[in-house]
Parts: C-alpha cells; sequence; structure tokens
C-alpha cells in the first residue's frame, strides 16, 4: 500500500478490503441476492450503522465486488495474452479462453454474479464498464491482430448475410475490434459467446453426467470456435 496515504486512509482501505472478503463468502452461502449489509456487520463485529459510511447501500457493495470481478478476469486474459507470442493468434485465442475458464472455475459465486442471472432490483451503473471491458479489449485486439496480419481463415462455408440493422452494431462493436469488417465481427461475436455460453453450461450443472471429461472437451470446442473465426488453432 502506498506510503503516501494518511492512516485514516489505509485503515479505511483495509477495512473495505475485508468487508468485500466478507461479502464475497457471503455470496457463496446466500447468493448475490441474499447478499446484506447487516449480516456482513455482524460477522466482521461491526455496528450496521458502521458499515454504511463505506457502503451506503447493498447496491453499491454489490457494484464494488462486480468491479472487483471484472477486473480480476481481465487481469488474467492480460496475462494469458502477454505470456503468448504477438503473431500466434490461434494460441493468443485458446490462452485467453483457458484463463477465463480458470478464473471460473477457481471463483464460480463471483463468476455467476458476474455472468449468471441478474440480481433482482440491481441495475449496474457505468461504474463497471471500464472493468467488464477489459477481457473484450483483449478478445478484439487479437481478432484485429488476425486480421490486418490476414490470417484469418474461415471455414469454406457460406455464410447468411447479417440483417441490415446489424451494419450500425457492427459499428460499435468495431471500438473493440478496430478495422474489422462486419462479418468478421459476426465470427467473433459468435466465437466469444460461444465461450461463455460453454462455461455457464459448466457451471451451472448442465454438462453433468453428460460430458465427463469437461477439460478435454473445453479445449476442443474452443479450438472449434477459433476455427469458426477463422483463426488457425
Amino acid at each position: 500500500m502506498s506510503s503516501s496515504l494518511t492512516a485514516r486512509e489505509r485503515v479505511r482501505a483495509e477495512l473495505t478490503r475485508e468487508i468485500t472478503d466478507v461479502a464475497r463468502r457471503q455470496l457463496a452461502v446466500d447468493g448475490a441476492s441474499g447478499l446484506s449489509l447487516r449480516a456482513v456487520a455482524r460477522e466482521m463485529g461491526m455496528a450496521s450503522s458502521a458499515i454504511y459510511r463505506y457502503f451506503p447501500s447493498r447496491d453499491d457493495l454489490l457494484t464494488a465486488l462486480i468491479i472487483d470481478g471484472y477486473n480480476a478476469v481481465g487481469e488474467a486474459v492480460e496475462n494469458a495474452d502477454a505470456a503468448v507470442p504477438p503473431e500466434d493468434h490461434g494460441g493468443r485465442w485458446m490462452a485467453v479462453c483457458h484463463a477465463v475458464r480458470d478464473w471460473a472455475l477457481a471463483h464460480p459465486h463471483e463468476y455467476a454474479l458476474l455472468y449468471g442471472s441478474p440480481v433482482p432490483g440491481y441495475r449496474a451503473p457505468q461504474d463497471t464498464v471500464p472493468a467488464a471491458v477489459r477481457d473484450t479489449v483483449v478478445y478484439g485486439r487479437i481478432v484485429s491482430d488476425a486480421h490486418r496480419a490476414g490470417v484469418l481463415n474461415p471455414p469454406d462455408t457460406t455464410q447468411p448475410p447479417a440483417p441490415p440493422s446489424f451494419h450500425e452494431d457492427a459499428a460499435r462493436v468495431r471500438e473493440l475490434m478496430p478495422d474489422v469488417p462486419d462479418d468478421v465481427i459476426v465470427r467473433g461475436l459468435i466465437a466469444w459467446t460461444g465461450l461463455f455460453g460453454w462455461l455457464n453450461f459448466e457451471l451451472f450443472g448442465q454438462f453433468n453426467n453428460a460430458i465427463l471429461d469437461l477439460a478435454a472437451a473445453f479445449d476442443h470446442a474452443m479450438r472449434c470456435q477459433a476455427r469458426t473465426l477463422g483463426l488457425p488453432a
């Protein structure tokens, strides 16, 4: 922690960290909808009135947990991408996919908070957006790099044309996938959402008693997604 912080600031930062740690444990027991500031305060031995000086409402605490979770996923993805040579676009894609899965398996309740069912009554503020797109920025960069390098080689199948309305949608997505045409953006979205669709089925038990070697099946599925996009994998 920076030595420039005052003693009061250090105490506040430490208590804030303890509150969020306790809240994460509560997520594992009661889920996001059962998160309670009073219960967190009780576990910490704090007066319930004191915790509101750190988080004025349950939604503020949820927002902090969500931002922390997205940042953790983003950091894992950034590190995985940086560990692979830049020109190995397929290897970067696979590394990123495995990084997301590894984090999700290690933090299933936080994953559920980020990518599971919405919490009733909670609306995520704009504060969550920079953290939420950290992993997507990396993924978009892989796609853009591969497109610029001319190595995207999708399967020789006819792709149905996107609806006319998608052109404007693609322009917004292109902020995260610079310089790529609409058809690449479509394939990119299919591949990226396929990753999270698979993880949702895996973490929420939809593959139970059906797929036994989940690690091998996931690796194969992500290689198939890479080929859909046109990446070598």
